[in-house]
């Protein structure tokens, strides 16, 4: 496995930072880390996302902020990797240098909020949600057909709106400083997706320490050191986050999620489901119902008010 690529992001002369609307079979799905500041907004796919030491399951209208050399990996799910797939994922894409905007910009007095959204919570990653990411996804199809300097004023009104919302929440509970040597992320990749590949079945310390070439004490101390969490709690996160998605999903029994999630014991899932998620499996089942009911009613309404 490559270490984490330092994506080269490309841009025309005319231009000082980047916007795309990508419509791809499947999302780039290497460990990668760049320079730029990256803003995504998810139109249409589904998959699993690494950033950092987080792992998280992605949908159509996520939004997330990234910062500068936060190492991350957007895996569609199989379906949009199986050979003859027509599914695609899309997305639209900002990525910007700060010093873009000049190099003393942050340093003025009136752009503390944004120095501190870009600089310091960046760095955990920003989940942008309700209002604001509504408000903000109307700017960023503007910046789509934008040119000259409203560019620059429309991704100012991006960031500012962001800087200043209360709905918006870290992705990451803490900095994490990553070693880019090749030996470190090659090792940490490795890990990462051997995880993806095999969290449906038992994994026991002395294998995926055999992965890592290291022995089991030395790969537990090394886990928690570079990842702040335990190998056994990363497991359980991905396992639970899994089984989440299916029960929102899918019409799939518990017991099946259960054991399709790497669970043999039912009172562990259960107990694991509610420490991770906060609900036991049938309630958040009920939640997921509960919101596309309202959703259909209230997509129902509106087309009886548009026919009248």
């Amino acid at each position: 496995m490559k270490t984490p690529a330092l994506l080269k992001i490309h841009l025309k002369p005319e231009h000082s930072f980047s916007v795309r609307h990508d419509v791809l079979p499947y999302f780039y799905n290497k460990w990668h880390h760049h320079p730029e500041i990256e803003l995504i907004y998810i139109l249409k796919g589904i998959g699993r996302q690494f950033i950092g030491n987080h792992v998280h399951h992605f949908k159509a209208g996520d939004m997330i902020l990234l910062g500068p050399h936060l190492p991350h990996l957007w895996k569609s799910d199989d379906c949009y990797m199986e050979k003859g797939s027509t599914l695609k994922m899309e997305s639209i894409v900002v990525h910007f240098l700060p010093e873009c905007l000049g190099a003393d910009f942050f340093k003025l007095p009136e752009n503390s909020l944004l120095a501190d959204l870009l600089f310091v919570k960046a760095n955990r990653a920003v989940r942008i949600k309700d209002e604001t990411k509504e408000e903000v996804a109307l700017l960023l199809e503007q910046l789509l057909k934008s040119n000259g300097t409203k560019r620059i004023w429309l991704l100012l009104n991006i960031l500012d709106i962001i800087a200043n919302s209360t709905q918006t929440k870290p992705v990451s509970e803490k900095d994490i400083a990553f070693d880019f040597s090749p030996d470190e992320t090659n090792r940490i990749n490795t890990i990462y997706q051997y995880i993806l590949k095999n969290f449906h079945h038992e994994i026991p310390l002395e294998k995926i320490a055999k992965v890592a070439h290291m022995t089991p004490t030395a790969f537990c101390r090394y886990f928690k050191s570079r990842l702040k969490k335990t190998f056994s709690l990363f497991l359980i996160e991905v396992r639970i986050g899994h089984a989440a998605k299916l029960l929102a999903e899918t019409s799939k029994s518990v017991a099946e999620i259960c054991f399709e999630s790497g669970y043999n014991n039912f009172s562990n899932f259960n107990r694991h489901f509610k420490a991770i998620i906060g609900k036991t499996p049938m309630q958040h089942r009920k939640y997921y119902q509960e919101v596309k009911l309202s959703r259909y009613h209230a997509e129902a309404f509106h087309e009886r008010g548009e026919e009248s």
